[in-house]
C-alpha cells in the first residue's frame, strides 16, 4: 500500500522517487525555516566546541573493481556472495595504495552476508540493488554484543549484518542512489511466529571502526535495526533513504549509534517499523561494564516517522551514557511520538547536555517524551540502585500541528529530570483539555511564552530571563497515559 504523504501537500504521481519526494517535503516543509535560522546555525555552527560537518568522501581511490569482473550477475537470481568476496579480498591487498572502488551497477545482485574491508568504497549504481538471502542459514552467527550481554532477543550469538565490517578505518557506501534491501519479510514474519533461535542481523553493522560515511544511497526493509554503527569514531549518513513498513516490521529502527563518538546525521529521509534513530550505549549492567558512551552527535535536516515508535530516540539501552547531542531541523509527521528519551531503574548511565531546537511536529500523538520506567532488561541481575540521570536538556523552537499531547516529561523520584528549557514553543493541539503538558518530578523553566501553558513544575522567565514565577511544586505529578 502506497505511503500517505505529510499535510504539506499532496504530488503528482511524476514525483514517485524517493529522492525527488524528499527534495519536495524539504522545501515545502522548512524552505521558510532554513531562511531565519540562517543567522543562528550557519556554516561555522560549533556544536561540539570546534566545527564538525562530518567527515567528506574521499576525492576517489587509485584503483576500481566491477562485479562482473569477479564473476558478479545482477538477475536476482545469481547467488553473489563469493564474487563479494573475492572483490573484498582483492581491496584489502591495496589498503596501502589507498584502497579501491567496487561498482555495483545496475541490477539485482542477490548475496549473502559478506564483509567490508579498510579504504574501500562500495558504489552502487543508479538501479543497482544489493537484495539479502532470505535463508536464515546463509547469515552467520556471531558473538552477542560485550556491551548487552546476550543477544538482543535471545540468549547466545546473533545473526550478523547483511553488509558488516569489524575494526576498519576509512569505509564508504556511497552511489546514485542505488539500494541494500534485507528483504525483511520472512525474517519478520518468523519473529511473530516464535521460529527465530537467535537475534535478528542488522542491514548494515559497522563496529569498533572510524571514518565512516554512508551517502546517496536508500536502505530497504532491514531483518531487523537498519543502520548499526556500533563503538565507532567519526561516523558520517548524510543524504540517505531508509524504508520499511511502518507496522509489522518490528524492530527496523532506521539508524542506532551505538557508544559512538562524532557522528553526524544529516539530510534524510526516513520511515520505519520502530524508532527512526535510536541512540544507545549498552544495556544495564553490561552496558555500565564496557563504559563507552555515546557522545558529540548532530542530527538535522531530517523528515522521519514512526508509526510504533518515535522519531528520534534516546535509548532506552543508555548505560553508557549520552552527551552532547544536537537535534535540529527535524519534521516528525504520521507519528506515534516525535522526540523520546526513555530509561529505567537499572539503566545506570547518564543523558546529559542535549540539545532540540527547530522542531516541527504534523500529526503526533505525543510530542516531547521522557519516560523513566522503561523496564526491559536482559536479565534480573541488573543493578536496582543504577540510576541514570537526565539533565540539561533543552527545547528551543517547537512549533507544529494536530498534536494530541505536546509534552509528557514523566520523571519519578528515584529518576528526576533536572534543568530541562523550553522557549518558543507554539504547538496547534488535537485535545481540548486540560492536562495536555504533563510533567513528573522535573526542574526546569519556560522562558517566554509558550504554547500550550507549562506545567506547574517548571519555572517562568519572561523573554530577557527575569525570573517572573518560581515553581513550588518541582515534584507534582501529572501524567495521563489515556490521553
Amino acid at each position: 500500500m502506497a505511503e500517505a504523504l505529510p499535510a504539506v501537500g499532496r504530488f503528482p504521481a511524476f514525483l514517485s522517487s524517493h529522492k525527488t519526494l524528499f527534495f519536495v517535503l524539504w522545501i515545502s516543509a522548512f524552505g521558510s525555516v532554513f531562511l531565519w535560522q540562517r543567522d543562528i546555525v550557519g556554516a561555522g555552527f560549533s556544536v561540539f566546541g570546534k566545527a564538525w560537518p562530518g567527515r567528506s568522501m574521499p576525492e576517489g581511490r587509485a584503483f576500481e573493481f566491477n562485479m562482473t569482473d569477479f564473476g558478479g550477475v545482477g538477475d536476482g537470481v545469481t547467488d553473489n556472495t563469493a564474487a563479494f568476496e573475492r572483490v573484498v579480498s582483492a581491496i584489502s591487498k591495496l589498503g596501502k595504495k589507498g584502497g579501491a572502488r567496487l561498482n555495483v551497477p545496475p541490477g539485482k545482485w542477490l548475496t549473502a552476508p559478506f564483509n567490508l574491508t579498510s579504504h574501500m568504497t562500495l558504489f552502487l549504481a543508479q538501479d543497482a540493488e544489493i537484495l539479502g538471502i532470505q535463508d536464515e542459514n546463509r547469515w552467520p552467527l556471531m558473538p552477542p554484543l560485550p556491551s548487552y550481554g546476550y543477544g538482543r532477543e535471545h540468549r547466545g550469538p546473533r545473526y550478523g549484518s547483511l553488509i558488516h565490517g569489524q575494526n576498519l578505518t576509512d569505509v564508504v557506501i556511497t552511489g546514485n542512489n542505488g539500494s541494500i534491501n534485507g528483504q525483511g519479510q520472512s525474517w519478520w514474519k518468523k519473529y511473530r511466529q516464535k521460529l527465530l533461535n537467535h537475534t535478528r542481523g542488522p542491514l548494515v553493522q559497522i563496529m569498533w571502526s572510524s571514518d565512516i560515511v554512508i551517502a546517496n544511497v536508500t536502505l530497504l526493509d532491514s531483518p531487523f535495526w537498519t543502520f548499526h554503527p556500533y563503538d565507532c569514531k567519526n561516523v558520517t549518513v548524510r543524504n540517505v533513504t531508509i524504508l520499511a513498513p511502518v507496522f509489522a516490521a518490528p524492530n527496523t529502527d532506521g539508524i542506532d549509534p551505538d557508544s559512538c563518538e562524532d557522528v553526524v546525521i544529516e539530510d534524510c529521509y526516513i520511515s520505519v517499523g520502530d524508532d527512526a534513530i535510536a541512540i544507545k550505549s549498552g544495556w544495564d549492567q553490561y552496558g555500565i561494564a564496557y563504559g563507552r558512551p555515546s557522545r558529540n552527535i548532530l542530527i538535522r535536516n531530517l523528515i522521519v516517522r514512526s508509526m510504533v515508535s518515535a522519531g528520534v530516540s534516546i535509548g532506552s539501552e543508555m548505560s553508557g551514557g549520552v552527551s552532547n547531542v544536537t537535534v535540529e531541523n527535524l519534521l516528525v509527521w504520521s507519528s506515534r511520538r516525535a522526540v523520546r528519551i526513555k530509561t529505567a531503574v537499572g539503566r545506570g548511565g547518564y543523558v546529559r547536555d542535549i540539545t532540540y531546537r527547530n522542531l516541527t511536529f504534523n500529526d503526533a500523538r505525543v510530542g516531547i517524551v521522557v519516560k523513566t520506567d522503561y523496564n526491559e532488561h536482559p536479565d534480573l541481575d541488573f543493578d536496582k540502585k543504577a540510576l541514570p540521570i537526565l539533565e540539561n536538556i533543552s527545547f528551543t523552537r517547537v512549533h507544529g500541528e494536530g498534536v494530541r499531547v505536546p509534552v509528557r516529561i514523566h520523571g519519578s523520584k528515584d529518576i528526576p529530570v533536572r534543568n530541562v528549557t523550553f522557549r518558543d514553543m507554539n504547538v496547534g493541539i488535537t485535545y481540548k483539555k486540560k492536562h495536555i503538558f504533563q510533567c513528573a518530578f522535573v526542574q526546569g523553566r519556560v522562558i517566554g511564552t509558550i504554547f500550550p501553558a507549562p506545567c506547574e513544575n517548571l519555572d517562568i522567565y519572561d523573554e530577557d530571563e527575569r525570573l517572573v514565577k518560581l515553581s513550588t511544586a518541582q515534584n507534582a505529578t501529572d501524567i495521563d497515559y489515556r490521553i
